[in-house]
């Protein structure tokens, strides 16, 4: 028992010291966080520092797409000269190759019973008219019957008829250049009998040639007469040439699914020939898209963007390729002609931050117009 009552008042003890010591700490703690530095107000960030950076005015191209072709040219004007009738030659008047006038005779036929015939015809229609004019001169004596009058006038229209025909076969048994141009190779010599079969010669109008090309159907509508073409021969021993189309078919070829176009070529030094065959270049003309520098676009995770300067700050705006050019991108997005895009400096770029940016362009080139949302914001340098 003594025990028993020892240990309850050891607790009884303890008990009354436990509230003395949570007082005294609460008082301590208290103190403490009064006699405590008040905390200082947030500081503020200081302002991003401006960027330098070099840019570019933005310019607007039209999409290119390259068709190349192979074509195959003839003569301005090109005939295959025969003879109009039958006959023995007595006179062949040109050499291969020689350059020949409209009207020149080439080739000449036997014509001596032409000539006769056309002699006959003459003396025929002499006679006609003669005999006409008496009875014209008797009708109004009554000496002469009106169907004698109509018939000396039908003999007489007969008989220039026949003086016509007869000058006609006399000129058939001459073969003339009917344009000027270049005669070619021939088979006939005099003494040799020809007939409407026999072919004489050639004859090209070289001056110009047309080239006919096939294109595909992708691109009808694309080509228009009056654009222009290059072309070159395929042992480029020729220089290049420049072409222009003249004429584009009306139809869709269903084998081949192409269609036919065709361009005039000068050849005022006469290296070109009907019959060659030109490697054909058409650059077909598309939209207008915003073309800037490799170097200026950039990509992300959502794909391609640029970066532009609005009102002195940096603005990212997506964009999407277009076509790829000798160090330059063709690109479709939310740009306008004139707009500031940065080409270097690009890895320092965030939308917002302010930016100082300097214009470069070629020697020689006029100073780049500014857009209106940048003009204003900060004088360019332009870099020559």
């Amino acid at each position: 028992r003594q025990r028993q009552m020892c240990i309850r008042d050891r607790y009884n003890g303890v008990m009354k010291v436990v509230p003395v010591i949570i007082v005294s700490l609460g008082a301590a703690l208290a103190a403490a966080c009064s006699e405590a530095p008040q905390s200082e107000p947030p500081r503020q960030r200081p302002a991003s520092p401006e960027v330098r950076v070099i840019a570019e005015v933005l310019k607007f191209e039209r999409q290119r797409t390259r068709v190349e072709a192979v074509g195959t040219s003839r003569a301005r004007l090109s005939a295959e000269l025969y003879a109009p009738t039958s006959g023995e030659v007595v006179s062949v008047n040109f050499e291969p190759g020689k350059a020949v006038k409209g009207g020149d005779v080439l080739v000449e036929l036997d014509s001596r019973e032409q000539r006769l015939a056309v002699r006959v015809a003459e003396l025929h229609l002499e006679d006609a008219e003669r005999l006409y004019d008496r009875y014209t001169r008797s009708a109004d004596s009554g000496a002469v019957l009106p169907t004698a009058l109509d018939a000396a006038r039908t003999a007489m229209e007969t008989a220039r008829v026949e003086l016509e025909q007869a000058r006609i076969a006399l000129d058939d048994r001459t073969i003339e250049a009917v344009f000027d141009g270049y005669v070619g190779s021939t088979d006939v010599d005099p003494g040799d009998r020809v007939n409407t079969d026999t072919l004489i010669t050639t004859l090209d109008d070289r001056s110009s040639l047309f080239v006919s090309f096939d294109i595909p159907e992708l691109f009808i509508g694309e080509l228009s007469v009056g654009d222009e073409i290059e072309l070159e021969t395929w042992n480029g021993k020729a220089p290049v040439v420049a072409g222009e189309i003249v004429d584009i078919g009306s139809r869709i070829d269903p084998q081949n699914r192409t269609f036919v176009a065709r361009a005039r070529v000068v050849n005022d030094d006469d290296l070109l020939r009907p019959g060659m065959s030109f490697r054909v270049r058409v650059d077909v003309l598309g939209e207008l898209y915003a073309v800037v520098s490799e170097i200026g676009l950039q990509w992300g995770a959502d794909g391609a963007y640029v970066w532009t300067v609005v009102n002195g700050a940096a603005a990212k705006v997506p964009v999407q390729i277009v076509q790829r050019r000798e160090g330059r991108v063709l690109i479709d997005g939310d740009l306008a002609n004139g707009d500031v895009v940065v080409v270097e400096g690009t890895q320092q770029m965030r939308d917002g931050v302010p930016v100082i940016y300097e214009v470069q362009r070629m020697a020689g080139q006029p100073e780049p117009e500014l857009s209106e949302a940048v003009i204003g914001s900060r004088s360019p340098l332009v870099i020559p």
